[in-house]
């Protein structure tokens, strides 16, 4: 009785969810497509979002720990902070061709190489163009690069979040001394959920979430803004 229980109620699950479930193709328990095309379609579900919020980590040998937080259109249209272990932070708001940036204390410090009282006060946002910026320059362009690569080859079943995913080892030829792990959403669309990248320099993990959420993005107050007025010609 209970192996059909569990058979009826896979079987309304797949007629529920439709075919796109993991495991409900044929009443298989396991998604017959190749790692390759597991990688694929997620790239190309990933390519069509209006907006994710991606949060990522890096641990450096011998280096500072920092974490980054993106939320965005991929477009031109996103806010980005990243944090150092240090308590540096630099934070960014952009909004088509303008952006605004707000570096702490902390941040200013560092880059300048001596502490002030005014970088330890810092709180004012600068606005500026972004045009201006560069590449390096620790700013985001709201953008993100959905491109497929590497040989990817099927690990065991994961989770993320609690959401059930399948975990994709790839390897690039370009780098033969780091490992990519891919976390393929098994449920609903085929969301990229995770990339592990375990290197003998590093370890990135990058999370990918609020697939489609509304995204509302606004400006800093004038008055949270700094004047620039008196500064260069």
């Amino acid at each position: 009785m209970g192996k059909i229980s569990t058979v009826v109620t896979a079987t309304a699950a797949c007629l529920t969810l439709g075919a796109t479930v993991t495991g409900c193709s044929g009443g298989a328990a396991t998604d017959e497509r190749s790692a390759q095309q597991l990688l694929d379609d997620a790239y190309k579900t990933m390519k069509s979002l209006t907006s994710v919020t991606i949060d990522g980590e890096t641990t450096v040998t011998d280096g500072e720990h920092s974490t980054t937080l993106l939320t965005t259109d991929l477009k031109s249209t996103c806010t980005f902070k990243s944090s150092w272990e240090s308590g540096a932070a630099l934070e960014q708001i952009r909004i088509g061709e303008t952006d605004y940036v707000r570096p702490n204390g902390a941040y200013l410090d560092q880059w300048s190489g001596q502490k002030t009282q005014s970088a330890a006060e810092q709180d004012r946002w600068i606005k500026t163009s972004s045009s201006e910026s560069v590449p390096g320059d620790g700013l985001s362009d709201c953008t993100w690069s959905f491109d497929a690569f590497g040989k990817a080859k099927k690990s065991e079943p994961t989770e993320v979040d609690g959401r059930p995913a399948i975990a994709l080892v790839v390897t690039d030829v370009k780098d033969t001394s780091g490992t990519y792990t891919f976390h393929v959403a098994t449920e609903g669309k085929p969301y990229l959920l995770k990339v592990e990248y375990k290197g003998s320099d590093f370890h990135t993990t990058t999370t990918f979430s609020a697939f489609e959420e509304p995204l509302k993005v606004d400006p800093p107050y004038d008055d949270e803004l700094l004047d620039l007025s008196g500064i260069g010609g």
